[in-house]
């Protein structure tokens, strides 16, 4: 049972609206300052199998940083578009948002007026763009997708359009946003769906169509259209990706600098090369391609789970987001995440203990944050409710990649159980 935070009656950001229809006169200006913002960078967007296709419809977007939202705009203009933003992108601007037509939820969470927004903006003759992974991508591939993505598409019965972004994450790479590199930028519409293919698909078929759609991999990307990034700050910063060393077995001691990745338990040490390889300075190079490295680790994490040995526990610094204006500084609580109980977050804030408890069946992934600029630049960990958001900093170093594998699997895992109980 959850305790709310005693906020002393202080009203909640409302995010059970419906999106206004976005005005021609900002569809025109958003293609404007999109256009502008673009300028000095390589991109192109290329639309296949586009032709004829007329809004509604949905876009699929996979996710790297902002300037995905900008590329997207060229391929959709000059039709309106309903973005579905995270409570977090209000922050500071509600009316601006609300103005351009932007849907707001809070990340992995039951949002069933989302799913009426939705249907709202297809039913008027515009386009619904969503980024179903929710998260800008750690390593350049394709993160979690949740099932219940198939039925939503099943239920509004449009046309579905991949947009694929290449090459967005080799230039501000989720865990160094702040240092831009040179990488030609290549976003690929697909219409993936008609309207009535989706309308003779399970929800399971479609779920297959759109991750085969979307799955992407930026490093092979750079490899295979001989990419270099020659930053020499390059590898500074993966480290918060690459968390466990895969020679000593170590977590949480990973270190970068410079163009070198090296572990400050057994001081192996790793180049990432220009060409987005890895390279061992002495011994085995374990992993020479990032997602694998990145894959091993949320096997090490599954494995953990399996076998009883995670579980995770700390003290952490809270900072609140009830509303739109302000990030409420609730101070230090106790945090823990297992298998039986989930996320539980139990604090003290004006004269009142609250507790926030998120079982696993409850949150499909986790919203984790490297440097995040909105507050403070340290790592943290968002868990929300339908009507908060607790973004969480932890007191050990380099864990909040982990938390997020052990999340994804701990909610497979209890969907699993329930199917299975529910079969019996």
């Amino acid at each position: 049972m959850n305790i709310d935070v005693n906020y002393k009656n202080k009203k909640r950001y409302n995010t059970a609206r419906y999106p206004i229809r976005q005005p021609l006169f900002i569809t025109y200006l958003i293609w404007l300052l999109c256009k502008i913002m673009l300028i000095g960078k390589n991109y192109k967007v290329e639309k296949i199998n586009m032709e004829g296709l007329k809004p509604p419809y949905m876009m699929l977007s996979n996710h790297m940083y902002f300037i995905d939202f900008e590329l997207a705009a060229m391929g959709t203009f000059p039709h309106r578009v309903n973005n579905v933003v995270s409570i977090d992108g209000y922050y500071r601007r509600p009316f601006l948002l609300e103005l351009i037509g932007a849907i707001c939820t809070r990340k992995f969470t039951m949002d069933l007026h989302l799913i009426k927004s939705i249907n709202r903006v297809l039913k008027r003759g515009d386009i619904l763009s969503m980024y179903p992974e929710a998260r800008y991508s750690p390593c350049g591939t394709l993160s979690y997708l949740p099932e219940s993505l198939g039925k939503l598409i099943r239920m509004n019965k449009v046309p579905v359009v991949a947009v694929v972004h290449h090459g967005n994450y080799l230039h501000s790479p989720f865990w160094n946003f702040r240092k831009k590199r040179k990488a030609p930028l290549h976003t690929t519409m697909t219409q993936i769906l008609t309207a009535e293919q989706v309308k003779t698909m399970s929800a399971e078929e479609i779920n297959a169509v759109v991750r085969e759609a979307l799955a992407y991999d930026d490093y092979q990307y750079q490899k295979d259209n001989g990419i270099l990034i020659t930053e020499p700050f390059r590898a500074e910063g993966l480290h918060k990706v690459l968390y466990q060393c895969p020679h000593c077995m170590t977590e949480s001691k990973m270190a970068s600098k410079g163009t070198e990745l090296f572990c400050t338990a057994c001081g192996k040490r790793w180049t990432v090369n220009e060409d987005g390889t890895l390279s061992a300075l002495s011994g085995e190079t374990e992993f020479s391609h990032v997602p694998d490295w990145f894959d091993w680790e949320r096997e090490q994490v599954h494995r953990q789970i399996a076998s009883g040995e995670y579980a995770f526990e700390d003290e952490v610094e809270v900072y609140s987001l009830p509303r739109c204006w302000r990030f409420m500084k609730l101070g230090k609580a106790k945090l823990t995440h297992d298998p039986e109980n989930g996320f539980v977050l139990t604090g003290h804030y004006n004269g009142k203990d609250y507790r926030i408890k998120r079982t696993p069946v409850m949150t499909n992934s986790l919203h984790i944050e490297y440097d995040y600029c909105y507050i403070k630049p340290f790592d943290c960990v968002d868990i929300s409710t339908e009507n908060d958001s607790f973004y969480c900093y932890p007191t050990k170093e380099n864990v909040v990649t982990k938390l997020g594998f052990a999340t994804e699997r701990l909610y497979q895992l209890a969907i699993n159980q329930a199917k299975e109980t529910a079969t019996k």
